[in-house]
C-alpha cells in the first residue's frame, strides 16, 4: 500500500487525512500480547476438554484416551503449536499515525529505522506546505475498525454509543 503526502494531505492507500489533523506520529516495536495468547489457549483447551467429556459420555463413560479421542489429541497439539508460535513471535515494527478525531492508522515495514524516517518526513510535511513524498508500506490488520468519529464494533458488550 502507498503512503504519500501530496498537497497538504496524507494518503494511506485510498484514505486521505489532512496533515493539520495529525496529532501523533510514532514508530516503535509492538510487543506481541502473550497474555492474550495464553488466555486464548486456555479457552480452546476448555473447549477440547468439553468435547472429550461429551465423547466420553456418549460412549457410556468408558472411552479410553486411545479410543475416541484422536480428534481431541490432534486439537490439543494444534493448539499448543499455535500457542508456541504466538509466545515466540518477534516484536513487529509499527508506525502509528493518530488523528485529532481519535482514529489511528497503523502501518509496518521490516525496519523500525525506515518507519522513523517516514515519521520524520510526515512531521516535516506538517510544517512545510510544499513537502511531498511517496513510500510503500504494509498494512497492519487491526481489530478496532476506527475510522474517524464512527466506530464499527465487532463483539463487545454494553456498547451504548456516545454518552452526552
Amino acid at each position: 500500500m502507498r503512503l504519500r503526502v501530496s498537497r497538504r494531505m496524507l494518503w494511506v492507500g485510498t484514505a486521505a487525512f489532512p496533515l493539520h489533523n495529525i496529532t501523533r506520529v510514532e514508530a516503535y516495536k509492538q510487543q506481541p500480547d502473550r497474555a492474550a495468547a495464553v488466555l486464548r489457549f486456555l479457552r480452546w483447551f476448555a473447549v477440547a476438554v468439553v468435547v472429550y467429556a461429551v465423547i466420553n459420555q456418549g460412549s457410556g463413560g468408558n472411552a479410553d484416551v486411545g479410543d475416541a479421542s484422536p480428534l481431541v489429541i490432534v486439537l490439543l497439539i494444534a493448539l499448543a503449536g499455535f500457542l508456541l508460535r504466538e509466545l515466540f513471535q518477534k516484536p513487529k515494527p509499527v508506525l502509528d499515525i493518530e488523528m485529532s478525531s481519535g482514529s489511528t492508522v497503523a502501518v509496518t515495514l521490516p525496519s523500525v529505522d525506515e518507519l522513523r524516517d517516514i515519521a520524520g518526513l510526515i512531521a516535516r510535511a506538517i510544517d512545510n506546505p510544499a513537502a511531498e513524498f511517496n513510500r510503500v508500506v504494509q498494512q497492519i490488520n487491526s481489530n478496532t475498525n476506527n475510522y474517524g468519529p464512527v466506530v464499527t464494533m465487532t463483539g463487545g458488550r454494553n456498547n451504548r454509543g456516545i454518552n452526552l
